[in-house]
């Protein structure tokens, strides 16, 4: 053996050790992984059942991308999302692109509620909740989150998004089964979610809004709570906010289509009166479901943010009132 020859098996010996001692050197989980399919009750198309079940296809659409690149097998087989799943299945994930060691991202975030299942987060303002991004919530979930203990625990993923501006509470599924259920949940609406807003101009005392969006059905509820005097936006108002559709900026485009845009949406408020610099007033006050494993009511409230108590002094009331 030459000493090039024995200069690579060397190298070669050396990768395979570090990767041996050191699991986290290569994240092959994000490259390669296995699911062994339970035991069912019914079949169910790969499309519904595989959402969740792997780390990085937490939702249908990534679900749909990764068959149509033929990257999911069953029983080594290529398979499309008009596959059925009767139980007993390996089903594996192959992502042929060699993925290092991602950087950490370091971002504390408040932790409202944990178990072994699922858990519920408060988001900050100015953060996307998923993407390409380095910086979102889903890339932070890992170093706030406790892994969980079940067999099929996977990645952490939210299972619903808020707008990169928006506050409050946010869904987390901790194995591959929960995230599923709980997109079921929203899916069929078992997931009730109260917003508060900041508006601007004088509203009604409540109301419903029914205004289609992108020519589909869509409905939300408000209620005013509290208005205070402004010079500059004739009137501020707390609002709370009920959707009863899930349509993409729902909340935002329904008050500007009644007038009362939310204080600090560059997108849909009034040109003459955008409030730059401070953030989009729109907070994702609470979430009420019955726990899908467990089978317990959950009913959980995120604070407002401290500058809602700079413009109403009622805030504290409203917080403890619900």
């Amino acid at each position: 053996m030459d000493r090039r020859a024995r200069l690579n098996k060397r190298i070669v010996f050396k990768i395979i050790f570090n990767v041996i001692e050191s699991p986290n050197s290569l994240d092959l989980r994000d490259r390669i992984e296995t699911h062994l399919v339970p035991e069912l009750n019914a079949s169910i198309r790969l499309q519904e059942y595989g959402v969740g079940i792997f780390s990085v296809l937490s939702t249908k659409s990534a679900l749909k991308k990764a068959l149509k690149k033929q990257y999911i097998t069953i029983n080594g087989e290529v398979v499309s999302t008009a596959t059925f799943i009767n139980g007993g299945e390996t089903i594996k994930l192959t992502i042929p692109e060699q993925v290092s060691q991602k950087k950490k991202l370091k971002l504390k975030l408040k932790v409202l509620f944990e178990d072994e299942y699922l858990a519920l987060i408060s988001k900050p303002s100015g953060i996307l909740v998923s993407g390409n991004n380095f910086k979102t919530i889903a890339n932070a979930l890992a170093q706030n989150l406790k892994p969980s203990l079940l067999k099929n625990a996977t990645k952490p993923q939210p299972v619903h998004r808020l707008d990169y501006a928006t506050t409050g509470i946010l869904l987390i599924g901790k194995t591959s089964d929960s995230i599923r259920t709980l997109n079921q949940l929203f899916e069929t609406k078992k997931i009730t979610k109260t917003y508060y807003a900041v508006t601007i101009g004088c509203m009604k005392p409540h109301g419903i809004i029914n205004t289609k969006i992108d020519e589909k059905e869509a409905c939300s509820e408000y209620r005013v709570y509290d208005s205070v005097v402004s010079k500059r936006f004739d009137s501020l108002n707390l609002v709370q906010l009920n959707p009863k559709t899930g349509r993409r900026h729902q909340l935002r485009k329904h008050l500007a289509s009644i007038g009362n845009p939310i204080l600090g949406d560059v997108d849909y408020g009034l040109e003459n009166l955008i409030l730059k610099r401070k953030g989009m007033y729109l907070h994702a006050f609470s979430l009420e479901f019955i726990h899908p494993f467990t089978e317990k009511k959950i009913y959980l409230k995120d604070e407002f943010p401290k500058k809602y108590g700079k413009l109403f002094s009622t805030i504290k009331q409203n917080y403890d009132s619900h």
